[in-house]
């Protein structure tokens, strides 16, 4: 069971050809524990091209380029619905509204075009970096899948769909494995303090897009499970780097 779960979960979480079948998704959808546990895979493989011996630009392109050959832009696309929604003046409803919207707006772009541009300098910065500090990227990479799960648990679903498929099977009493599975990520690049750092940015991004969804769409749906994801992402980056650099 713990096994298919997690094959639901790196089929959700990631484009890799495993864990696309019903039984791995509904195994996922019960186990929140599962989000951060697929971290630790997926933070490994999307680290590996900061190790290439190329020019530090090219291997932050490599890294923005395999980052999302690796998870797909699922998480992406849900970031641009958010942000069309966050430049609309309007009540939870016209928000939610808009994001159902196929056209794509300037909140949209502008959200998109930020995210990547903060991924890609990381990479930039992180790019040849010593061995022990790719486990920032990992920290990183889990404290956003960390507060995937925080959403599931805390999170109540606006309308019938991907995010009360995540929400319905967890509660606020859920939380707890999920940080307990976690916390090893902060001590990736021990001694030094990166990965810790980067992990809490990552939850504390998290935790600010589901503030944001409650108070201005009146809860959670699937795509603000993908934006705190890319968002908790960047932000667990570049706090790790910054402690990297100068503690």
């Amino acid at each position: 069971m713990v096994l298919t779960a997690f094959r639901g979960a790196l089929g959700f979480l990631s484009r890799l050809p495993i864990g696309r079948d019903d039984a791995s998704w509904d195994a996922f959808r019960e186990r929140p524990e599962m989000f951060p546990l697929a971290g630790y895979a997926i933070g490994f493989l999307v680290a590996l091209p900061l190790l290439l011996p190329l020019p530090t630009g090219t291997v932050a392109f490599a890294f923005v380029m395999w980052l999302y050959l690796v998870t797909g832009v699922n998480h992406l696309d849900g970031l641009a619905d958010v942000g069309d929604a966050a430049v609309i003046h309007g009540d939870p409803s016209r928000r939610r509204q808009v994001m159902t919207d196929t056209t794509v707006g300037v909140g949209a772009v502008a959200a998109v075009v930020i995210v990547i541009l903060g991924v890609a300098l990381a990479g930039f910065t992180l790019a040849n970096a010593p061995l022990t500090m790719l486990g920032l990227v990992i920290a990183a990479e889990v404290g956003a899948k960390l507060g995937m799960a925080i959403i599931a648990c805390f999170g109540t679903a606006t309308h019938q769909g991907m995010g009360s498929a995540l929400t319905d099977h967890a509660d606020p009493r859920s939380v707890w494995l999920p940080i307990l599975v976690a916390i090893p990520a902060g001590a990736l690049t021990f001694p030094h303090m990166a990965a810790a750092v980067a992990l809490g940015g990552a939850i504390l991004g998290t935790v600010g897009v589901m503030w944001w969804a409650k108070t201005r769409l009146g809860g959670v749906s699937g795509d603000v499970f993908g934006a705190g994801n890319e968002i908790a992402r960047v932000v667990g980056l570049h706090v790790g780097v910054i402690a990297w650099m100068h503690f």
